[in-house]
């Protein structure tokens, strides 16, 4: 899924601001609450960086003022360089409000040579060189609105 055209906004928060994607493969999250209601989460989590036409595995530490979701499928987050190479902050949909977002910094861990692969519970690793033949194999590139892989869909 992802984000289609950089055409949406949201209020400050203009998507055509932040060039990067994120998959987000899990996420362990601790909520915190105030009065019965959420007030912020703090959690690690897995994902791939696609960035400038390559992808890295990045391990990241997250405090949000609201929850984070992984990615379902191959859906991908917006994101941009706060630090580069050691904080992103990412834009995320508001869960039930169409066209809304919040920002999250992520103080990241890039795992240069590397890729995920699998699922929240199968998760591996490979050289990001093999994975960047498969994304070309089955045409995907989330950097470029190419947000569902051709043929089999599988990174294996």
């Amino acid at each position: 899924m992802g984000f289609p055209a950089a055409t949406v906004h949201a209020g400050d928060k203009n998507p055509a601001d932040y060039p990067l994607r994120l998959h987000i493969f899990n996420r362990e999250e601790h909520t915190h609450y105030h009065r019965g209601v959420d007030d912020f989460s703090v959690g690690d989590g897995r994902a791939n960086l696609f960035a400038n036409g390559e992808v890295h595995a990045v391990d990241f530490h997250f405090d949000c003022s609201q929850k984070i979701e992984h990615s379902l499928g191959y859906e991908t987050y917006l994101a941009k360089w706060r630090k580069p190479g050691k904080s992103l902050t990412v834009l995320f949909p508001v869960f039930g409000h169409t066209g809304k977002f919040f920002t999250c910094d992520l103080d990241t861990d890039v795992k240069p040579d590397i890729a995920y692969f699998g699922h929240r519970n199968d998760l591996q690793t490979e050289p990001s060189a093999k994975f960047k033949e498969w994304m070309v194999k089955h045409d995907y590139d989330p950097e470029h609105n190419k947000n569902t892989p051709t043929g089999t869909g599988s990174a294996e």
